[in-house]
């Protein structure tokens, strides 16, 4: 450990993310965080359960006076998102997360943070570690996949749980209430390779520099997306130019807007300076078109060999995979029109991959209208028809409704203003939450989430606010005291 986070304020709870940040957990990669928690659990006496999925309940009693006050989950999920710039070395299966600090903000050096969700973690693990907190009783409710499809929530056996009021910590804005998200599901495409070999210079072409950034909490800030800007790069260059595509990539997650992407393509050598000039061309206009949103796009060409062969993409296919790039819908569908400023439906084309036998398309669709998100996945669903695409649908969760009536709101609205003298913002948002699969899963379960302020989840950026996470900490503890 390289106690970057030493001596930061509150101690508890930074040498725990801290703890937690040496250890790989990226989705689908949970045993060693879970083992992790267990262990905890039982240097402490406390009561664990570790079930198939590898979630993880640790129930610790309530402090004296606390007795007959109704029992508090306080939940997040351990896994993190895996994304690196595409010039870092990291492994994300071996290696830490390389913490830095700069002012008031914990970064991480390349990738991401994972202060989505490590800091719940890390405020779980310094309530359950303390003497001291004045707390009800507490079952500490750690998930797992949450970031592919909230698979550890959606296998939680919920009989192991007695509380009815749920704190979840899963925001990113200090001073928001969350009591309402979208629900969501994953689409992919897989669009059938036809291979011919061919004979020219293989060049790269490169998207890059893009903002990117969370598919649901950032969908509206008007972001450019690798991916779809990759597709209009194809379309111009297959226009006056003959080229043969190798492959394809972009993106690499989902929920992420993709930030990067690019194509390897053979063409003929004495083409290559006409495609510099084509997508220079393109380049200029787009980055006239996100001069305010998204304002450090570059593309990128390079001439990687002379002469070669390689199997390349016949062109049937690569038509039909300019067409479903150029024509899938993306980004937001409809704005709500209960709450203002609510996106109630939009959807990611987040990730290409060219594998051996096709070219995946995969997006991450959402909605807090169930019937909103069915019209978005029968569109896809078309479009891959007529392309001669396999359909692919998983990940689904609900959406988590508004509760008109809930105690536990109230009791987090009189903390704020008795600390704050102000009102806090009651919000739904656009993002997923496990709060949706939980509310099925337990009856009358009374629900609100909260969090520090971080900023470029999902992304390199990523950075969690030291001062914010201070305050949210001093907050949480309060709301603790006052449930009784």
């Amino acid at each position: 450990m390289n106690n970057v986070l030493e001596g930061i304020e509150p101690s508890s709870v930074f040498s725990y993310f801290e703890e937690i940040s040496n250890i790989p957990r990226g989705s689908g990669n949970e045993k060693q965080i879970s083992d992790y928690l267990v262990k905890f659990a039982q240097d402490r006496g406390l009561e664990v359960i570790q079930d198939d999925a590898l979630n993880v309940i640790i129930k610790k009693n309530a402090t004296k006076g606390y007795e007959k006050a109704p029992t508090v989950i306080l939940q997040g999920h351990m896994d993190i998102v895996c994304e690196k710039n595409f010039d870092t070395e990291h492994n994300f299966l071996e290696d830490p997360i390389k913490l830095l600090v700069d002012g008031d903000f914990i970064s991480a050096d390349g990738t991401t943070l994972g202060g989505d969700n490590g800091i719940a973690v890390a405020y779980c693990l310094a309530i359950l570690d303390s003497q001291e907190i004045e707390h009800p009783a507490i079952e500490a409710l750690f998930t797992t996949d949450e970031e592919v499809g909230m698979n550890g929530a959606i296998a939680l056996d919920a009989s192991n749980l007695e509380g009815k009021y749920l704190i979840n910590l899963d925001s990113e804005e200090e001073g928001e209430f969350l009591v309402s998200c979208a629900g969501g599901l994953k689409v992919a495409m897989d669009l059938p390779i036809e291979f011919k070999e061919t004979e020219g210079s293989l060049v790269k072409i490169m998207v890059k520099g893009l903002k990117g950034g969370h598919s649901g909490g950032e969908i509206d800030k008007n972001r450019a997306n690798s991916n779809k800007l990759l597709g209009r790069i194809l379309h111009e260059l297959n226009n006056q130019v003959d080229i043969h595509l190798v492959e394809a990539w972009g993106g690499s997650k989902d929920n992420a807007i993709p930030r990067e992407a690019y194509v390897n393509v053979i063409v003929n050598k004495d083409e290559i300076n006409k495609i510099k000039d084509i997508v220079n061309n393109l380049e200029k206009i787009v980055q006239k078109e996100y001069k305010t949103s998204d304002s450090g796009i570059v593309f990128v060409v390079t001439k990687e060999d002379e002469t070669i062969k390689k199997n390349t993409i016949s062109k049937n296919t690569l038509d039909e995979l300019i067409f479903l790039i150029m024509n899938v819908p993306n980004g937001i569908q409809t704005m709500s029109a209960d709450i203002d400023g609510l996106v109630e439906s939009s959807l990611n084309l987040g990730v290409i991959i060219t594998t051996e036998t096709s070219v995946r398309l995969i997006f991450a669709v959402r909605s807090s209208v169930g019937s909103l998100k069915e019209l978005i996945k029968q569109q896809l669903e078309l479009f891959a028809s007529k392309s001669g695409a396999k359909f692919i649908v998983n990940g689904q969760y609900p959406e988590w409704e508004y509760r008109k009536e809930s105690k536990l709101r109230d009791i987090f609205i009189k903390t704020y203003e008795d600390m704050y003298s102000k009102k806090p913002l009651i919000k739904a948002i656009h993002a997923g939450l496990e709060c949706g699969v939980f509310d099925e899963k337990i009856e009358s379960l009374d629900m609100i989430s909260i969090g520090p302020n971080m900023f470029d989840v999902h992304t390199p950026d990523e950075k969690l606010s030291i001062s914010s996470t201070r305050r949210t900490w001093e907050f949480l503890l309060n709301v603790l005291k006052n449930i009784k």
